[in-house]
Parts: C-alpha cells; structure tokens; sequence
C-alpha cells in the first residue's frame, strides 16, 4: 500500500497517528506490517505533542508493538530534539522506549544517555521522559 495512514486515541484520550511513504506485509505473515519512512504524531490529552520519524516501522498489532528502527527523531512540544537508532512503542498507551543510545538537543543544552522512556504518569498529566544509562549534559545557560 502507497501512503497509509492510520489514525487512533488511547483510552486516556491520546491521539496517536502515523503515515508513510509505503505499507507491506512480508511473506508468510500474518501480524506484522512493514511501513517506510514514517512519521508518527503523539498528542496527549493534557497538550504534549511528539513528532517521531523513523526510516522503517514494524507493526505488530496483535502484541500492541510498534518497533522503530533506522535514523530515528523524535520533537517534542517543549523544544527536545532526539536522535536514535531503534525506539519501540505501545499503539495503545504513550510509552515509547529507546533501548539503546541517545542523543539529544534540548532547551537546557546537549544531552546524551543510554536510553530513553517516554511515558505518562497517569492520564491527567503529560509525558515524561526519563533518561538513564550514563546521562551526560552538557549546559548551555541563555
């Protein structure tokens, strides 16, 4: 499929979306999608907003993973730019997870660290994310 796009809330009333260039499902499967250069969009009930680009998508919707990998960036609302190699998300709550090293631009200066969760604490407040795995920023006062 060219173009899909598939749009959705959570039951805490976060809309979740995602489009790409291209939709597939590999031979001999029956839970898994392929899609490419993917843009997926995140904004929860109390206002955060999450832009999330990656080179590929594999949606496994019976297991309520989507698994993201290539040159994968997230923006975020409140001036975050993150940079990673794979990031894997729930399709029915806000909770995104890089496993591995990140990189970030941020309001406060650069940050690195070796993961990243994105998650809300409950549905009244808005995403957190919590970096850990040998933090290091770099502050840069305005």
């Amino acid at each position: 499929i060219t173009g899909p796009f598939f749009s959705g809330s959570t039951a805490d009333g976060d809309l979740l979306s995602f489009s790409a260039t291209k939709l597939t499902t590999p031979d001999g499967q029956t839970t898994g999608n392929r899609a490419e250069n993917v843009i997926a969009r995140i904004e929860t009930a109390p206002g955060s907003k999450l832009q999330v680009r990656a080179d590929l998508i594999v949606l496994d919707i019976p297991d309520d993973l989507a698994t993201l990998t290539g040159d994968v960036i997230i923006d975020t609302s409140n001036g975050y730019r993150i940079d990673t190699g794979a990031l894997s998300s729930k399709l029915s709550e806000v909770l995104l997870i890089a496993p591995g090293a990140v990189a970030a631009q941020s309001p406060m200066g650069d940050l690195t660290a070796g993961n990243m969760t994105v998650k809300k604490p409950n549905s009244a407040e808005n995403a957190q994310m919590l970096f850990s795995g040998g933090v290091k920023l770099v502050y840069t006062p305005n």
